[in-house]
């Protein structure tokens, strides 16, 4: 069977899961560079299976700039960070979106933390690439489970990442030994969610979620090299909000 070739734009350490997972089912994978230009390929690609943004999440909002327009109804993306404005503000409708919850690091093969919930058009064709490398998948049956799910991933993140520039150990101590930090910093990035969202929060669920996640992987480290930036972004928002948020506050002021 021929199948259409998929276009992925970020051909980093996670870019590089995905199309394992997609070359095992048969599909052609076109990776795309920094140094090529997005808006000539449609030429030679006009009809791609669909095109997988794997960059970074500083890296994305330019590259939706350039999106071609006949490229946009089979868009799939992975960031961390990421919320519907972050699509919707680029006319992407209906965009495939993963919430990813395996890591892949250089030199290590990927490690898998949960199933990844994913909704979409191609959250099924995901299912059963990453399916062929044992990453399991959850396939949402809807828009509000899917925010959900990216809520959860950024209160995960970002607060595991926050508070590790305090306690500078794993996700399993910062739960167990600094409950009220962890819960404090949570609370406080569910405010910027709840912002940026638009939407009620169920927070009890969210720390819930966040309590299994933690368990999932509880030597995980807190903080990763871009627990500063996340900081720094997360305030930025603040600012821009007038949300309050003094513990990322007094936590910036002796860690930055």
């Amino acid at each position: 069977m021929n199948y259409q070739p998929v276009v992925l734009i970020g051909v980093g350490e996670m870019g590089g899961v995905f199309a394992r997972g997609l070359l095992k089912l048969g599909y052609p994978v076109i990776p795309v560079t920094r140094v090529m230009d997005i808006s000539r390929l449609p030429q030679s690609v006009e009809n791609p299976e669909m095109v997988l943004i794997a960059v970074g999440e500083n890296d994305l909002q330019p590259i939706l700039e350039e999106l071609p327009d006949v490229w946009r109804d089979r868009v799939v993306l992975l960031q961390n960070e990421l919320l519907p404005k972050d699509w919707e503000s680029h006319r992407l409708d209906h965009p495939t979106v993963i919430s990813v919850w395996f890591e892949k690091k250089k030199g290590m093969d990927f490690k898998v933390l949960m199933p990844s919930p994913a909704f979409g058009p191609k959250a099924e064709l995901l299912r059963q690439a990453l399916g062929t490398l044992e990453i399991p998948v959850r396939v949402l049956d809807s828009g509000d489970d899917l925010l959900f799910e990216l809520v959860l991933k950024n209160v995960y993140i970002l607060t595991t990442n926050i508070c590790g520039l305090v306690t500078d150990g794993t996700v399993r101590d910062l739960w167990e030994n600094h409950t009220e930090l962890a819960r404090e910093v949570a609370n406080e990035v569910m405010d910027i969610q709840a912002r940026l969202s638009g939407q009620k929060l169920d927070r009890d669920r969210l720390m819930q979620g966040l309590a299994d996640a933690i368990a999932a992987d509880p030597g995980h480290r807190c903080m990763g090299r871009s627990a500063p930036a996340r900081l720094q972004r997360a305030l930025a928002i603040a600012d821009a909000a007038n949300l309050p948020l003094p513990k990322m506050r007094e936590i910036a002021e002796n860690a930055l």
